[in-house]
């Protein structure tokens, strides 16, 4: 039974399998370190925006083509909606999970990254510069690592129930735009972290990865500058810092998946963040 409290986008809207594919073509999109898919709008301008999602630890790009609600989501708000696979190996499957914690061997996530989003701009006329980086879980994880190394990658960040591993990264390079999302009851990727693997590595605190972040964005203070809600989403934004940067984080009640109602809240954050483009006359 699909639980009432928590539908993920993935299964949000049954409307048909699509094709994990390269905008049509069969098969993924390929580099030579790794692929991605992509999903094109069907009324897209000449230069769509794009959000990449980055998938959770086991999983791939192509799933979140198995069904059309995630896809359709951003597709039908104008988006290019893609999706790469990890570099690293999880529990046997090749390239299941993300090179995202300091001192791990393997691709270099943030080129592999970039990358992916040059070439889908190159090949489909993606705006490059208003792309959002996003992910889930350990897509999450690899979402924060990246904009704390370069924040100028991707225009915006946008991770959902993923933070920082102990110990915290000591500061991160500069502003950044970022939007976190978690669920209260999360117990994969508590609020507070846990260790795995017998303490091996220990996940991080999420509000301790806030505190990190007001200050790469040289924020006034700690407190928040507002309080709103958005449907089930508790949110607290803090916009007395710099200029160029924008920080916010929404709790929902609810544990660890991408919640009703979180494409079209991102999206609206990431347009007021980083506006569309004026059309010329």
């Amino acid at each position: 039974m699909i639980r009432k409290a928590l539908l993920t986008l993935t299964f949000a809207a049954v409307c048909g399998q699509a094709k994990a594919d390269c905008a049509g073509e069969p098969g993924p999109c390929l580099l030579s370190d790794g692929e991605y898919h992509i999903a094109l709008p069907e009324n897209k301008s000449d230069r769509p925006a794009a959000i990449i999602f980055l998938h959770g630890a086991g999983s791939s790009g192509d799933s979140y083509f198995k069904n059309r609600g995630m896809v359709n989501a951003f597709t039908n708000r104008g988006y290019a909606f893609i999706a790469p696979t990890g570099g690293r190996s999880f529990r046997g499957r090749a390239n299941a999970n993300w090179v995202f914690f300091p001192g791990w061997e393997g691709r270099d996530e943030t080129d592999f990254l970039k990358r992916v989003a040059d070439d889908a701009a190159s090949r489909f006329g993606i705006d490059r510069d208003r792309i959002i980086l996003s992910g889930f879980s350990a897509g999450g994880f690899m979402v924060n690592y990246l904009a704390c190394d370069a924040p100028g990658a991707f225009a915006a960040y946008a991770p959902v129930s993923g933070g920082f591993w102990r110990p915290h990264p000591q500061a991160c390079s500069g502003p950044v735009k970022l939007f976190h999302t978690h669920g209260w009851t999360d117990s994969t990727v508590p609020i507070e972290g846990r260790p795995l693997r017998n303490g091996e590595f220990l996940q991080g605190d999420i509000f301790a990865g806030l505190e990190i972040w007001r200050n790469a964005n040289a924020c006034a203070g700690h407190n928040p500058s507002s309080y709103t809600e958005t449907g089930q989403f508790w949110r607290r934004k803090w916009d007395r810092c710099d200029p160029d940067s924008a920080l916010e984080f929404a709790l929902f009640p609810g544990g660890h998946g991408v919640p009703r109602g979180w494409a079209n809240m991102a999206l609206d954050w990431f347009e007021d963040v980083v506006p569309r483009p004026q059309a010329t006359q």
